[in-house]
């Protein structure tokens, strides 16, 4: 069962700001559990060690798009999004300096 837990980091405006609390978001893969997200993100980067994640599916929103023969609707998918809390003492992740 060879599947990738981690997809890509979310860096949103309010992902930006928690960070700095020591809060990391992620999006994964929709069938990966909390122990595979944990077990993922701290094989992905070493030195860090996790106190909570939390999970939460994100329905894909409504999208209109107009165009010259009209209206275009469409929609897009959904994902599962893990927020990952690290401990105090911990090393801070830093998805800046892979870019």
């Amino acid at each position: 069962m060879n599947k990738e837990v981690l997809i890509r980091p979310l860096v949103t405006e309010k992902m930006t700001a928690l960070m700095e609390e020591g809060h990391f978001a992620f999006v994964v893969n929709k069938d990966a559990n909390k122990i595979e997200i944990r077990e993922a993100v701290e094989s992905r980067y070493p030195g860090v060690k996790i106190k909570e994640v939390r999970t939460m599916i994100v329905r894909g929103k409504r999208r209109n798009q107009f165009t010259r023969r009209g209206l275009v609707q469409g929609r897009l998918s959904s994902f599962k999004k893990a927020i990952v809390t690290l401990q105090p003492d911990s090393e801070q992740i830093d998805f800046f300096e892979e870019v």
